[in-house]
């Protein structure tokens, strides 16, 4: 077992997240939370819901093009782990100490991917729904047909709650991690530094 001292030896702070990766996320997370909320207890006409989610797909086509062109830890390839890798890091993760990861952890980076795609899913969807109300009819209903249009409000709807159970699952993972692994993901989220392992 290492001594902490020589365990500190190994680390390094560095800055990792970029400033635009970081102000996407926020922005994203309070549109999302905002398009929600708007969507499930909001007024009947719900042009606040629709520029919600039209911000939510501005930032998902920007994430879309950093994910290909941004800096490394921003970038696709740098958390698109394989199964044998996710499954191997699962198995370790419930151990009493920080992972001290450069970037997104294997889980991590499967998790991106999801939450990228059910949120892109949840959003276009919206813009074909139509509840048959005359007033909150997404911009493309037209051209999805009667049939079309009930489909992608239902997988719409069905969506939301995909998205609530995610975002409540990625609250609880920052939870674990604090409070089970003593490591902190929301600080480096806000600064960019975080503490990981020198590279070999």
């Amino acid at each position: 077992m290492s001594s902490p001292s020589t365990e500190t030896s190994r680390l390094e702070t560095v800055r990792l997240w970029d400033p635009l990766l970081r102000i996407y996320h926020w922005l994203l997370a309070f549109c999302v939370i905002a398009a929600w909320g708007l969507g499930k207890f909001g007024p009947d006409v719900m042009t606040l819901h629709f520029y919600f989610g039209y911000a939510v797909l501005g930032l998902l086509a920007f994430r879309l093009v950093w994910g290909f062109i941004g800096p490394e830890h921003a970038r696709f390839g740098n958390f698109a782990y394989g199964p044998f890798a996710i499954l191997r890091y699962g198995v370790g993760m419930f151990r009493r100490r920080p992972s001290y990861w450069r970037g997104h952890n294997p889980l991590g980076g499967a998790f991106v991917f999801i939450i990228l795609g059910v949120l892109l899913a949840q959003a276009v969807t919206g813009l074909f729904a139509d509840p048959e109300d005359y007033i909150n009819v997404g911009p493309l209903a037209e051209y999805a047909g009667s049939d079309g249009a009930r489909q992608a409000l239902a997988w719409h709807d069905l969506l939301g709650w995909w998205v609530l159970g995610l975002t409540a699952l990625h609250i609880a993972a920052i939870g674990f991690y604090r409070r089970w692994k003593n490591e902190d993901l929301i600080r480096p989220m806000l600064t960019g530094v975080k503490t990981v392992r020198k590279e070999a």
